[in-house]
């Protein structure tokens, strides 16, 4: 079985993503398509980031991901494929794909070089689709590419330790359906930098001092029951490995989210203070 996941943030509204799985499956019948996500904030490479970070493991290896987030070909934005803890990534070197390469050194990365091979009126998404085919079938990556050792980072979201180690300093990358906001502090990165000791999240509101290690371990005392807890903020590392800020059980479209009641929003800093 070769699977060929899509993230875009062409959305469903429009001909885009129809018409990609149409152009896999003429080159690929036999392709298995799957959809990660088609609702990134347009060309937000940050989100994108996050999202095939977390999402790609739940693939088996060999999988290919084709990510079509700011695409276009220019002298700035090319396009590459990562090969990278055994799957496959199709993308424009623009950041998306650091989140990843600052976790695990890639094995392979090669900077496209088909374009001339097409149709005079290929588009990004031609090309894409014609290498996320070669490569499901079982292709090498040097027939659709020259190696490179390097791909760009996001340098301005960077989480940081900073205050001489008393300080770890993140950013929000993305606000998820439930308006819980994860940030890029990873579970390793703080375990390394807390050695142990105790530690607060700062935010506007009161501060949070405990990482639950789950959303219903807010619930800490027997005498009440676990709706009794609705509506207080929590912190936890999400299943993706990365500090989340949550309110517990709460309906963002009727009463609110962390994202709007505790005024959380896209590339605001969060700290976490170690004393």
């Amino acid at each position: 079985m070769s699977i060929i996941t899509l993230t875009s943030d062409y959305g469903l509204k429009d001909h885009f993503v129809g018409s990609l799985k149409g152009k896999i499956l003429s080159e690929y019948p036999e392709a298995t398509i799957i959809d990660i996500s088609h609702d990134i904030d347009p060309f937000n490479t940050v989100e994108a980031s996050y999202i095939i970070s977390a999402a790609y493991a739940s693939f088996p290896k060999g999988t290919v991901h084709l990510i079509g987030v700011d695409i276009e070909l220019n002298k700035e934005n090319k396009h590459i494929v990562m090969q990278w803890n055994d799957h496959y990534f199709i993308a424009a070197d623009n950041g998306i794909l650091s989140m990843l390469s600052r976790k695990i050194v890639p094995q392979k990365i090669v900077n496209i070089n088909i374009h001339d091979r097409l149709h005079a009126e290929a588009t990004d998404l031609d090309v894409f689709t014609k290498v996320a085919c070669h490569i499901a079938k079982g292709g090498l990556l040097n027939v659709i590419g020259k190696e490179i050792k390097t791909i760009k980072q996001v340098t301005d979201l960077h989480a940081t330790v900073v205050n001489d180690g008393d300080m770890l300093k993140g950013y929000v990358v993305y606000i998820d359906h439930f308006g819980n906001v994860v940030t890029n502090i990873s579970k390793k990165q703080f375990l390394e930098v807390a050695k142990g000791r105790p530690y607060e999240i700062v935010l506007k509101t009161k501060n949070i001092k405990t990482i639950l290690p789950n959303y219903s371990a807010i619930a800490i005392s027997n005498k009440y029951e676990i709706k009794n807890y609705e509506g207080e903020k929590l912190a936890l590392f999400n299943e993706a490995g990365f500090l989340e800020i949550a309110i517990f059980r709460s309906n963002p479209s009727k009463v609110g989210s962390a994202n709007s009641l505790l005024g959380l929003n896209y590339r605001d800093v969060i700290t976490i203070k170690f004393v």
